[in-house]
């Protein structure tokens, strides 16, 4: 340093951590998208940050064949219904893979034809007229119309030579129906090393600094595969976050609510990080997936609640007016018949008081597993919340030294934060210890420190009794 004279004002690290915001419920959904008739298309297998309906669908295309295009079933649901976002949306449907050839002959009128089909890939589209090949943008123009549909303009002075012309269209259909279970599940391409489908669950964080919060596949979740890779996801998220898996119970082939437990567990439905959903809800002529609209539901509760996940998502208001199978088959249950479920394990669609609610509160786990932390929704997502912000907020203090200051920083921090969780009752209270025999010398020689924390988030008060009794000391009024 050398000589020194005079005054100096060195600093010091803040004794007290401020906590990183991290999002609770941040959607990531995978499925199907119709790219082609996007304005702005998004890569395949590529995580794409969307907070408008209108940004999804510029990226995305929009179709209302939800069983071909799985990802505008959540669009509308997440955005138009339940007005929430953000979302991650991830689409597997591959343009240049996902293909079949086709051609038709076409008649223009008043100089106009159109290929009925909303498959079509414009880009690949090739117009003759006999023999002769026809120059877009010369001869002809060809765009699509607000049904998906192409149309197809004579150009007047172009080399199509009459107004009723028969011309002959060859072109690529997209085929949505050629994606499967495998590209939901994804892994990593052989020839390019690069992510595909549930395998870029680890991708959102390095692409936008956002943790998971709920992985969703509506209208693939419910094929045992892709609900087995997504638990195992969710559990391992950038080999340190933790998130939710929700997933569906089958409706075309469960069609009794009375099958649907045995199927959950005969399919392994059974995680502690995972919700299984049944039936389908239905809102006017459209049909969602039960876990689409409990997406939603999850995130509107959470942004009710300060984005902090202490709130059962049941027992609130689904976008919806009545509950069916898959193929619109209607399904009522009472309360003793959503209990049973709910007793089972499954999260169902209830409607009692207060119009159409999602109902239960347990994860699939139950009841094979009690532990609250494990059993109960919000108390799930409450521990996985508050692990995913001590990672976020420390981090900073890796490699740092290991001193009493190193020390004294967490627990100083963290107990301020657990406080005022206490005051604002998303806990029922709280604390952190650094205890020595959790923290042998070996341990800390090799630079390895253990801070134990406890926790108690309130249970969701899924029974409420109140015994009534006859008092026959009252009589006693009729002679006052």
């Amino acid at each position: 340093m050398g000589y020194r004279h005079g005054i100096y004002v060195p600093e010091v690290a803040t004794s007290i951590v401020p906590p990183v915001q991290v999002s609770a419920g941040l959607p990531v959904v995978f499925g199907t998208a119709p790219v082609h008739l996007a304005a702005d298309p998004a890569g395949v297998n590529k995580p794409v940050l969307c907070y408008t309906y209108g940004e999804a669908v510029s990226q995305f295309g929009y179709h209302a064949d939800w069983e071909k295009y799985t990802l505008c079933e959540f669009m509308k649901s997440h955005f138009s219904l339940f007005n929430m976002a953000p979302v991650v949306f991830i689409n597997v449907l591959d343009p240049t893979v996902h293909k079949k050839e086709a051609n038709k002959a076409i008649t223009l009128t008043n100089n106009v034809g159109t290929i009925n089909s909303s498959e079509v890939i414009i880009s690949s589209l090739t117009v003759k007229q006999g023999e002769t090949t026809l120059r877009p943008g010369v001869d002809y123009h060809a765009a699509y119309d607000n049904n998906g549909y192409v149309v197809i303009s004579r150009i007047n002075g172009g080399a199509i030579t009459a107004e009723a012309a028969s011309i002959t269209a060859s072109y690529n259909e997209i085929a949505p129906d050629m994606v499967t279970s495998g590209d939901i599940v994804g892994g990593i391409d052989s020839a390019t090393g690069k992510q595909e489908g549930l395998e870029l669950v680890d991708a959102v964080f390095p692409y936008f600094r956002l943790v998971p919060g709920l992985i969703v596949a509506s209208g693939w979740s419910h094929d045992p595969t892709v609900a087995a890779v997504m638990t195992a996801k969710v559990n391992n998220i950038n080999g340190i976050f933790k998130a939710l898996a929700l997933t569906d119970i089958p409706t075309s082939t469960v069609k009794k609510y009375t099958d649907v437990p045995n199927w959950k567990n005969q399919n392994n439905y059974t995680s502690t990080r995972q919700v299984a959903c049944w039936p389908k809800v239905k809102l006017g002529g459209d049909i969602y997936h039960l876990s689409t609209q409990a997406a939603g539901v999850l995130c509107k509760t959470d942004s009710e609640n300060n984005d902090v996940p202490y709130v059962s998502p049941s027992n609130h208001n689904l976008q919806a007016n009545g509950a069916c199978l898959a193929d619109g088959t209607e399904v009522y249950l009472d309360l003793q018949q959503a209990n049973y479920l709910n007793g089972e394990g499954i999260v169902t669609a209830l409607n009692f008081i207060g119009g159409w609610k999602l109902w239960g509160n347990r994860t699939a786990a139950y009841p094979a597993n009690t532990d609250p932390k494990d059993a109960f929704i919000p108390i799930r997502r409450m521990f996985d919340w508050h692990g995913n912000t001590f990672i976020q907020t420390y981090w900073q203090k890796v490699d740092a030294p290991t001193n009493r200051r190193l020390i004294d920083t967490v627990i100083d921090s963290e107990n301020i934060r657990l406080n005022g969780f206490t005051a604002r009752e998303y806990i029922l209270g709280g604390r952190v210890e650094f205890l020595k025999e959790e923290n042998p010398v070996t341990d800390l020689m090799d630079g390895i420190i253990r801070f134990h924390t406890y926790m108690t988030p309130p249970s969701p008060a899924r029974e409420i009794s109140n015994t009534l009794e006859y008092d026959i000391s009252y009589l006693k009024t009729l002679f006052s």
